[in-house]
């Protein structure tokens, strides 16, 4: 039987290795004036995508400004931007560079029509709904992993005593042109692409075991996750690997259409929750914690009842990722498919949550407000203080 479900909407989705040539046709259709928001220089290297950059800010292109984001944005980063164009806004918004880059140009965009801070706005912070509006905005990532190309929301960090990480969301927000060139993420460095990498391992993975999934994400799950098997080690091994880059480019574009409309699970939850107190990567953690967090999952899974077709989804989702399925039971395939997690994770050197700034007494604030309303089980406060604790090391 087939399940109600909606489906939000996509973007103009421009895809392949070279697309990214097509900009500045694209640019030229809203006008004379584009805002164009990117990361930053790091000791004179560029970031992944400044060529494309150089090229929109060279001769014929005197009417690109740029705005420059240093890590996630935050409300005050938001309203300092919208705060010098918002009396003379530009006609497009192009976002170039990761997660972070495209959810700052999101909302910027998004802000540039409204009166007030991004915080009056935010899920969960202020106290006013959006209405939508906002100045036409194309996404060009220059990572593989957060999917931001195709969501509709963008997420915003508070810093110092008042600190939070909420979405600023509208279906509206959604990219109208997600331009996705894997060779802007060649230049991506191993740490980053493994950080990515496993945020979007996590997300398809999320969606695809979600208690809001459907056959439309399971597809597009399930294709996304295909490309993660065959590309993420080898993208981590070998970034000039442009086939592995392109497989690592689909799997995130899938990954943000699958959140966007199967929801996620119980590691993107301690994802918002620490990224909330620490600065800390947002893949970072996501790949620390994935396979502790479906650990306790199938555990929990597998001491209630009604709960087959979750542990099913787990089996399919070993059979898909282990070398040698054949002639072994669901339970131990499953049992297999978590031991590759962690091996993945040790093979991706990503750190334990000590090494990586958190310390042991924000464990229990990080698990008491940690989220997981599509996780296939609830887990209580003391399950995700275990998953915590063996990964702090």
């Amino acid at each position: 039987m087939i399940k109600s479900f909606r489906f939000s909407r996509l973007p103009h989705i421009i895809f392949g290795r070279g697309k990214s040539g097509e900009l500045p046709a694209l640019i030229s259709n809203y006008g004379s004036r584009v805002l164009l928001v990117t990361g930053r220089f790091v000791s004179g290297d560029a970031f992944p995508g400044s060529g494309l950059v150089q090229t929109m800010e060279g001769p014929g292109r005197a009417g690109v400004e740029r705005f420059v984001v240093s890590g996630e944005p935050s409300d005050r980063l938001i309203d300092d931007a919208v705060s010098l164009y918002r009396n003379d806004p530009p006609g497009l918004v192009v976002s170039v560079g990761g997660g972070s880059v495209l959810d700052a140009g999101k909302a910027i965009s998004a802000m540039l029509t409204v009166k007030g801070s991004v915080r009056d706005y935010l899920e969960g912070v202020g106290s006013l709904d959006h209405p939508g509006t906002k100045i036409p905005f194309i996404a060009v990532p220059t990572t593989s992993g957060t999917g931001s190309e195709a969501t509709k929301n963008a997420v915003i960090s508070g810093k110092g005593t008042d600190r939070f990480k909420k979405s600023l969301r509208h279906d509206n927000f959604v990219p109208d042109t997600a331009l996705v060139d894997p060779e802007l993420t060649v230049s991506c460095p191993p740490e980053v692409t493994a950080a990515s990498g496993m945020d979007c391992f996590t997300q398809l993975t999320e969606a695809y075991l979600s208690s809001g999934s459907n056959e439309y994400t399971d597809a597009l799950a399930l294709e996304g996750l295909k490309a993660v098997k065959s590309s993420l080690l080898r993208a981590y091994r070998n970034g000039k690997d442009r086939d592995a880059r392109t497989g690592m480019a689909f799997a995130a574009l899938t990954s943000g259409i699958c959140l966007a409309n199967a929801g996620l699970g119980v590691v993107h939850g301690f994802a918002s929750a620490a990224g909330a107190l620490y600065d800390i990567p947002h893949g970072l953690i996501c790949g620390t914690l994935m396979a502790a967090s479906n650990e306790m999952t199938v555990r929990r899974l597998r001491e209630r009842s009604g709960n087959q077709s979750f542990l099913e989804k787990y089996a399919f989702l070993a059979r898909l990722f282990l070398d040698d399925a054949r002639e072994k039971s669901d339970d131990r395939l499953v049992d297999e498919f978590i031991e590759y997690l962690y091996e993945l994770s040790a093979e991706l050197n990503l750190p334990g949550l000590r090494q990586a700034g958190i310390g042991e007494e924000g464990l229990q604030e990080i698990a008491l407000n940690t989220e997981s309303k599509n996780n296939p089980v609830k887990l209580a406060e003391g399950d995700l203080v275990a998953i915590l604790q063996k990964r702090y090391f």
